[in-house]
């Protein structure tokens, strides 16, 4: 902080030496002797005192009126916000699942544990339990209401059910998620628990084999999509093991002749091994 001056000599500190102003001629007056100091200072490039002293940089400062405003105060650091609530878990408590088809079959229309609803309504699996083959898509078609797969994808997997010998009301279809669900996040559905409830529902329907089309639903069950379009592993739980085909979704077969031949050399391969 910068003083006035004092009209006093004194000693001018360099950073190599101490000098001493010069003194005045005798018989100079006490005026002149002060004259003859700040000349001297001023000669130096000095002009202000400078103190050592500590300043107080948040005492009161006075104001236009002669108030003093008050110092600032200190900023204090935010609190961490808490961190989130884990996502809820698709389906609720794991234990209050229903383990008898029928039962899972009503569950599965008014839980509201399964998803956070839609524009589409839930549409229930059909068929019985310990069918020959069980038929897993990803969703319900967009019309479907009262039916799992009513509209194109359905006449179409009638049509293969029928080739590949089965009748389409002896299959047991059910879909992964409940109602029809534009663009889901597969990734945030797995991560809430999508997989366990799919393997619960295989478990309780209890097929013979089970075929899946749509390349999201094999890592549901535990198996990589790295394999190609078509996946061929079994489906281990509770000491179950059943045969598992991975198709493409029945939109990519409705739209592509040639993977509906490759298809059917899966099939084949399949179900003669």
């Amino acid at each position: 902080m910068q003083k006035p001056l004092n009209n006093t000599a004194r000693e001018v500190k360099t950073c190599c030496s101490m000098t001493t102003p010069q003194n005045p001629p005798s018989g100079a007056t006490l005026a002149e002797e002060f004259e003859a100091a700040l000349d001297w200072w001023k000669a130096a490039g000095v002009d202000h005192d400078f103190s050592d002293d500590a300043t107080d940089w948040l005492a009161p400062i006075a104001d236009s009126t002669g108030g003093l405003e008050a110092a600032p105060q200190p900023v204090k650091a935010k609190k961490a916000s808490p961190p989130p609530p884990p996502p809820k878990k698709i389906g609720g408590a794991r234990e209050n699942w229903p383990n008898a088809l029928e039962a899972f079959h009503d569950w599965w229309l008014s839980s509201p544990d399964i998803d956070d609803g839609g524009s589409f309504p839930p549409v229930k699996p059909r068929g019985a339990a310990n069918a020959p083959l069980m038929i897993i898509v990803a969703e319900p078609e967009e019309q479907d209401t009262d039916m799992l797969l009513s509209g194109p994808q359905g006449r179409l997997l009638a049509n293969m059910l029928r080739a590949m010998g089965v009748e389409p009301d002896k299959a047991y279809t059910a879909s992964v998620l409940r109602r029809h669900t534009p663009m889901p996040d597969w990734a945030a559905l797995r991560d809430v628990g999508l997989g366990d409830l799919v393997m619960h529902h295989i478990q309780i329907a209890a097929p013979q084999r089970i075929l899946t089309f749509g390349r999201n639903i094999p890592p549901l069950l535990g198996n990589d999509t790295a394999q190609g379009a078509a996946f061929l592993h079994n489906f281990n739980h509770d000491g179950r093991n059943i045969p598992v085909m991975g198709a493409g979704s029945l939109p990519e077969l409705l739209r592509s002749p040639p993977r509906r031949q490759r298809f059917w050399r899966n099939w084949l391969e399949w179900t003669d091994s």
